[in-house]
Parts: C-alpha cells; sequence; structure tokens
C-alpha cells in the first residue's frame, strides 16, 4: 500500500502522486482506490488499491542504469513491418509500464528513424516514450528533465 503524497507509476500514464485514497461503493462491496493525479497533463486516474498491476514504484538506480545502457546498445535489429504492426507492438509495450520497455521502443524508434522517415504516430510514439521516460528518472533521482533528456539523446549521437 503506497502513502498519501506517493509519486507511483501508472502505466500507461507516466508518474503520478497520490493525492487522496477513496472508498466507493460497488454494487454490495466497498472498494477503494487511489486517486492519482498524473504529473505530466493533470489528468487524475482512479486506481484500485487491490490491484497490482495498477501502479509501481519509481525504478531504483539499477534500473535506471539499465535503461541507459540499453538505450546506447544499438546492435539490435530493426523491425522493419508495416508501421501499423510496428505500432501495435510499441504499444503494448508501453502499456506494461515498464521502463525498461519503454526504452526498448524509443530505442528502435530512434534506430528506424536513420533509415527511414517515421509516420506521425511513430513521431509521436517516440516522443511520448522519451516523456515517460524523462519524467520519471527526474522525479525518481531528482536531476533537472533537460540534463536527463540530454544524457537520452547523447545515446543516440544526438
Amino acid at each position: 500500500m503506497f502513502d498519501l503524497g506517493s509519486y507511483v507509476v501508472c502505466p500507461g500514464h507516466g508518474v503520478g502522486q497520490i493525492t487522496n485514497v477513496e472508498t466507493k461503493q460497488l454494487g454490495d462491496a466497498e472498494k477503494s482506490f487511489y486517486i492519482i493525479k498524473i504529473i505530466s497533463n493533470g489528468m487524475t486516474v482512479m486506481v484500485p488499491t487491490d490491484n497490482e498491476d495498477g501502479v509501481r514504484e519509481l525504478v531504483s538506480n539499477n534500473e535506471i542504469t539499465e535503461v541507459f545502457s540499453l538505450l546506447a546498445d544499438h546492435d539490435v535489429k530493426v523491425d522493419n513491418s508495416t508501421w501499423n504492426r510496428r505500432h501495435r507492438e510499441y504499444l503494448a509495450k508501453v502499456k506494461t509500464g515498464s521502463l525498461l520497455e519503454i526504452a526498448d521502443v524509443l530505442r528502435s524508434l530512434f534506430l528506424l528513424r536513420t533509415s527511414k522517415k517515421l509516420s506521425f504516430g511513430e513521431r509521436k510514439m517516440m516522443d511520448q516514450c522519451k516523456d515517460l521516460i524523462i519524467k520519471e528518472i527526474a522525479i525518481s533521482t531528482g536531476d533537472p528533465e533537460g540534463e536527463i533528456s540530454t544524457k537520452i539523446e547523447s545515446c543516440f549521437g544526438e
């Protein structure tokens, strides 16, 4: 159980802060929900407190190191399937909420961009993945977002 004010990650939405815990009557049962304000867009979401897949803790320093190692490793096969198939696969990875999966999507899109023009949806997904990674690492480490963005771009020689 998370405390009020804790930062958590909502898969698909990004980092949020628990602002309240509410109990709602659902049929015959009462159910508790975390009320979470998403940092990036101010949206408020309700997540059941007993749902283990609903929220997770921020990444640890070890996981951050793994993320940057993954981003720096360009010795991978770039997926050249149709853009809509890639988009579905990437979306599924982003929805897991795993920062490593999101970093894998970001790396794939950065590498794909060197060989072909990305579709609008792919560019949007690349920006979304980058934002999710930057926000979570910034809140987890206390480092400025600009510094993290620069570090990510340096993984790709930009």
